[in-house]
């Protein structure tokens, strides 16, 4: 992790200032993408399309876990420009996104340019990433079929979480942890590098991807600065497993 920077801090504040100043006529429960549409959207299995989605909450919904300037910036600044690149990719690289789905493009990533990886992982990441957020409570924790595979696979919940958090802190730089459901059925957790994920040929571990947690420093900086076990700790309280339980319905 790198030492708290105040010239950093300042940057990422100076950043949210302007974001605030140019997103006002953007509601806070349908912040629309101002990425260009793409036609198309075959999904397969999975609900993550081609287009950057409206939050289903409020920016400060997700407070005290996650701050709401760091929700819009996070939102309308970074994943808004991943969309956008996305968009660019694929009309430069000729994909076909009526009969390709997001899960498809990366499942074959390695055909692909740097640029088109970097963007529909980061599109694919953060899409999910917004779904799998709920205003935090304490004792937040799944239940149903979800719950008893993560006590069959990793003994407990707190064994789970135990295990989850060591993966998100200890993914060098910048990247993500994941709650990965294998072929065979089982659930494992894995961390990728920048804005990879388990459906990606490249990944070391392959698999679909029900739960994701971003550790990239843009989102907590603002809040937690440098300590990102404490970010970690707090996102426990905001995971909708009632979403997560649906990924997980799916295979």
């Amino acid at each position: 992790m790198k030492p708290y920077s105040s010239d950093r801090r300042n940057f990422i504040l100076n950043v949210g200032k302007a974001a605030l100043s140019t997103s006002l006529a953007i509601p806070a429960f349908s912040a629309l993408a101002s990425s260009p549409r793409i036609a198309g959207n075959a999904q397969g299995d999975d609900e993550i399309n081609y287009q950057q989605q409206p939050l289903q909450y409020g920016y400060n919904a997700i407070e005290p876990a996650i701050d709401a300037m760091t929700m819009e910036i996070h939102y309308t600044k970074h994943a808004a420009t991943y969309a956008k690149n996305l968009a660019e990719a694929v009309k430069a690289e000729n994909v076909n996104t009526s009969g390709t789905s997001v899960a498809q493009l990366l499942a074959g990533i390695s055909k692909y340019s740097a640029k088109m990886r970097n963007n529909a992982g980061g599109h694919y990441n953060h899409e999910l990433f917004w779904k799998s957020l709920r205003s935090p409570k304490e004792g937040n924790a799944p239940s149903g079929k979800l719950a008893e595979q993560i006590i069959k696979d990793f003994n407990s919940f707190e064994a789970f979480k135990t295990q989850f958090a060591e993966a998100a802190k200890s993914r060098f730089g910048s990247g993500w942890a994941w709650l990965v459901q294998t072929n065979d059925k089982k659930l494992v957790i894995s961390s990728t590098p920048n804005q990879d994920n388990p459906l990606m040929d490249l990944a070391d571990l392959k698999g679909f991807p029900v739960l994701g947690l971003d550790v990239w420093e843009h989102a907590y900086y603002l809040k937690y600065q440098n300590k990102r076990p404490d970010y970690i700790t707090a996102w426990w309280n905001a995971v909708n497993w009632d979403f997560v339980q649906q990924r997980f319905g799916k295979r």
